[in-house]
């Protein structure tokens, strides 16, 4: 297939390069990977340049065949041009290879064409970071550092990366001061926002700012918007607010539409509209064009303080802005709704969504499932968790728990016990807080205790275990139902579990005991829990005991 010669690359999104590439991921598809017969990518070896390269390398999504492709323009034939490859079609296919996890096959290639440097193997470095691989990460930055002669501020910053997308900020702090001590290279923006960013993630704000307040380089947007973002989070909102005053004096690094939303954001969760509307008119008054995610925080705070006709108007003015309202939008005022006693009208609103194809999610349908719990009407909350459950969505823990909650309120503890064991025996996700809820209910109905077991039971094969409210309540439902054996059994249960039993529960347990002629066993009992656990205040038990023998 003879094929056009000339210099065809500088619009990568030609119909010429477009014909090209597509004619080259044909060849490789037929290429066998264990035998390859390059000839057929022979009459392509005119076209090659670097950008070419990388485009069709970017092009594969078989990593196999970007390789391929790779070796055989490392030195085709012809070579008309005198092509080689320049660095940017090394980190495109390293780039190839490591997000398919081939990571020898990536460390081979660059050892042996000697292109190991401080910039891919911080690609390597991420590689590693992402599939958890701490260990492996921190293995390639030392090799960096041996490589570079500790030259490999790039590589630094990964690790910096890579822990702090693991929570582990002690560690990054501690190679934070280690390149601060080596003094070989100096941290640079990317470095100090990293840091940043790493505190502020774990809400250590106060510590994000001190490493903010100690910066030798200027910080970029990027570092104002991360450690805004963190204090805004915080509540924050007047060390917020001086952060983009800052900004606006310093003139090198005005405040964007993401530093408004973030702003705006925060004064909204904390229901201070004034100030949020003030922020909002500034963003204008400076050029920051609102965007979806600025209106739905404004529509949010006002859903939340119950303005929902000004909610409204705020998402009229989004759509006259050429902006278009989206799932966020309408489950604020779905909340918003409810918050006003609205529930009627909140389930209209959900039903809307439906048939305008928004597709409520989890979160949207929790909202009206909470709402149908909390105004005692468990039979629509059923309904609709069925219907998610037909769309394909797993309700939340926190909806199951709603619903659990106000079936047993109401007494209806054989429903509960249905629709648990329904929704447990299925491929749905349900962790030992809807079994609390409801063993901790039928803990206080007198004859129950044999479904507490039943519960147990199952609860245990589901890999969850009795916590210590679990053990206290089933203390006190056995008390009250007179087995102090069973009582006793979940005593000692607990005791090995080296869970103390509370005041409350010991005083309930003491009672039954003395009360059935058995005031030995209680000084027993007090004196081996005085052994095992730690109590927090030994003369408090004591007189319990003393007031019932």
């Amino acid at each position: 297939m003879a094929m056009a010669t000339q210099n065809i690359t500088r619009n990568s999104n030609s119909p010429q390069v477009i014909s090209l590439v597509s004619s080259i991921n044909t060849v490789l598809q037929n290429l066998n990977p264990q035998n390859p017969n390059y000839s057929p990518l022979n009459q392509f070896s005119s076209n090659l340049n670097p950008r070419f390269v990388i485009e069709v390398i970017n092009s594969q999504t078989n990593p196999h065949n970007a390789l391929l492709f790779f070796k055989w323009a490392s030195n085709p034939i012809p070579n008309p041009k005198k092509y080689i490859h320049s660095r940017g079609c090394y980190t495109a296919i390293t780039d190839s290879l490591l997000s398919h996890s081939l990571f020898t096959t990536a460390i081979t290639l660059l050892q042996t064409s000697n292109m190991l440097s401080d910039f891919l193997i911080g690609k390597i470095i991420k590689a590693y970071g992402d599939r958890g691989d701490i260990r492996g990460a921190i293995h390639w930055l030392n090799r960096a550092k041996s490589i570079e002669s500790n030259r490999c501020l790039f590589s630094y910053n990964s690790i910096l990366g890579v822990l702090v997308r693991a929570n582990r900020i002690t560690l990054a702090k501690a190679m934070f001061d280690q390149i601060l001590k080596e003094g070989v290279i100096k941290p640079d923006v990317s470095t100090y926002t990293t840091l940043i960013r790493g505190y502020c993630k774990l809400g250590m704000v106060e510590d994000a700012k001190k490493v903010f307040d100690e910066m030798i380089c200027k910080p970029n947007l990027y570092t104002y918007n991360t450690l805004l973002a963190g204090l805004c989070r915080k509540g924050q909102m007047r060390s917020s607010r001086e952060i983009v005053d800052q900004m606006i004096r310093s003139n090198d690094c005005l405040p964007d539409t993401v530093t408004f939303t973030t702003l705006i954001d925060g004064y909204c969760k904390l229901n201070e509209l004034k100030e949020a509307k003030k922020c909002f008119v500034e963003m204008v008054q400076r050029n920051c064009k609102p965007n979806v995610l600025t209106y739905n925080a404004f529509i949010y705070g006002l859903c939340m303080d119950g303005q929902i006709e000004e909610a409204k108007k705020m998402m009229t003015k989004m759509r006259l802005n050429g902006l278009k309202d989206d799932l966020g939008t309408h489950t604020s005022l779905l909340k918003g709704l409810c918050i006003a006693g609205r529930s009627e009208d909140a389930a209209k609103h959900l039903k809307e969504m439906i048939s305008l194809e928004l597709n409520p999610d989890v979160k949207a349908y929790g909202v009206m499932v909470n709402e149908y719990c909390k105004l005692g009407r468990p039979n629509e909350a059923i309904m609709l968790l069925d219907k998610m459950k037909r769309t394909g969505l797993n309700p939340s823990i926190s909806s199951y728990n709603a619903l659990f909650k106000v079936l047993c309120d109401l007494g209806e503890h054989d429903r509960a016990i249905r629709y648990l064991k329904a929704i447990s025996h299925k491929a749905y996700s349900v962790n030992f807080l809807p079994y609390n809820t409801v063993i901790c209910s039928l803990c206080s109905v007198r004859g129950r205790m044999r479904d507490v077991e039943d519960l147990i039971v199952e609860m245990r094969l589901k890999g969850h275990r009795p916590g210590i409210l679990l053990y206290n309540t089933m203390i006190k439902g056995y008390c009250e139902d007179g087995d102090v054996q069973m009582a006793m059994g979940m005593f000692h249960e607990m005791m090995e579990k080296g869970f103390a039993i509370d005041i409350h529960s010991f005083s309930v347990f003491v009672k039954e005991l003395c009360r059935q002629g058995k005031a030995s066993e209680a000084k027993k009992i007090f004196e081996e829990l005085c052994k095992r656990c730690p109590v927090p205040d030994v003369d408090c038990y004591r007189r319990i005991l003393d007031e019932n023998l």
